[in-house]
């Protein structure tokens, strides 16, 4: 009777079993199907096609000369450099001519701040006291007044008004003190008037100058062991040869009735002339001669030897990527893969794009605040 009753239990266990499904595929010849677990058979469609390979997205590398081509489109406001006009050469020397006399550039040429090498070592220099700092400004009552009217500007959101240098320097710390500084250095970006044509010119060489400087900053004090304040000061003098050479070609252009500016005229002014002519305001600012000779690198093509010049020359390149980033000219991943290398360590390469994507506060916008 177990015997039996045993037999029945299996019986019924082999009954809840699904036996595969099969599939009649010729005269005779049956062949599984796939089932599904609830016991519907499914099969399976004959001859599947091959999974479609997927195209990378194209991700543009951009080399040193892309880098500026692009920057220079964005300066002057066209979507691409078309071909050059038959005049092309012609203009261009005619220009150089004007643009290379003497007492033309004697006409344009800046003065140097009064105190600006002590003020941005000692800005540079954490060991000097607010007190020091405040000493080294009170010698220069135009700087004076900048640092008061910022201070008390809109922009820092002050409860009571800022009436001493030390609460300025406190109120605006060290980010507020460079900007004031390079305002100074870049002072005659702030007398174009005559950009008929190119109405984000100066806009656009502020935004480099300051995004340059940032960059060559740790690059010069961590990569190459060099003077960080020198680095930072000639981001910005390049800047500002660019801002005179561009007023000098458009009182050039003015005065000669040419009509409406050419761009490719301009932008081969500014890439054959602006590195020269930051040289030559070095040389009237009597800079060291390490800061003349990293200048004078930028000239050529080659890579340079100095360390000033090869944190000069990376810290251009760097902020001419991060002004084509913040204009959503080019993307995260172009950012990336166009920077030189650098020799930063991961964590200090991106502190420095968190420093140069950040929007700066341009000195114009928080003068026209603080006279609100």
């Amino acid at each position: 009777m177990v015997l039996y009753l045993l037999s029945m239990v299996l019986a019924a266990v082999r009954g809840r079993t699904p036996r595969p499904a099969l599939r009649v595929v010729g005269p005779g010849v049956e062949a599984p199907v796939a089932v599904k677990p609830d016991g519907i058979p499914q099969e399976m469609p004959p001859n599947l096609p091959e999974p479609p390979v997927l195209e990378p997205a194209p991700v543009e590398i951009l080399d040193g000369t892309e880098v500026f081509r692009r920057l220079r489109e964005l300066e002057l406001g066209v979507a691409q450099f078309g071909e050059p006009s038959p005049e092309h050469d012609r203009i261009l020397a005619s220009a150089l001519a004007f643009i290379g006399d003497a007492a033309t550039q004697r006409r344009y040429a800046p003065r140097r701040p009064n105190l600006l090498p002590q003020l941005m070592r000692a800005i540079n220099d954490e060991d000097t006291s607010r007190r020091e700092l405040a000493a080294v400004f009170a010698r220069d009552p135009s700087l004076v007044g900048s640092l008061l009217k910022m201070a008390n500007s809109a922009y820092y959101r002050t409860l009571q008004p800022v009436e001493t240098i030390e609460r300025a320097i406190v109120i605006l710390g060290s980010d507020g003190l460079r900007s004031l500084l390079a305002a100074a250095v870049l002072q005659p970006i702030f007398q174009v008037t005559n950009a008929e044509g190119f109405p984000r010119f100066p806009e656009i060489v502020w935004e480099h100058a300051m995004r340059s400087a940032h960059a060559a900053i740790p690059h010069a004090a961590l990569v190459e062991r060099a003077d960080g304040f020198a680095a930072e000061l000639l981001g910005l003098i390049s800047g500002l040869a660019e801002i005179v050479l561009f007023r000098a070609a458009m009182d050039y252009w003015s005065s000669s009735s040419r009509g409406r500016p050419d761009p490719l005229v301009f932008a081969s002014l500014l890439d054959t002339q602006s590195a020269a002519l930051a040289w030559r305001i070095g040389a009237d600012w009597e800079l060291s001669e390490l800061m003349l000779a990293a200048l004078e690198e930028q000239v050529v093509s080659s890579e340079p030897t100095t360390p000033l010049g090869r944190s000069l020359r990376f810290g251009r390149c760097a902020g001419a990527l991060a002004v084509l980033h913040t204009n959503h000219v080019i993307d995260d991943e172009s950012l990336r893969l166009s920077l030189p290398p650098s020799g930063l360590s991961p964590p200090h390469l991106k502190l420095m794009w968190t420093r140069l994507l950040h929007k700066h506060e341009d000195p114009r916008t928080v003068v026209r605040k603080a006279a609100a």
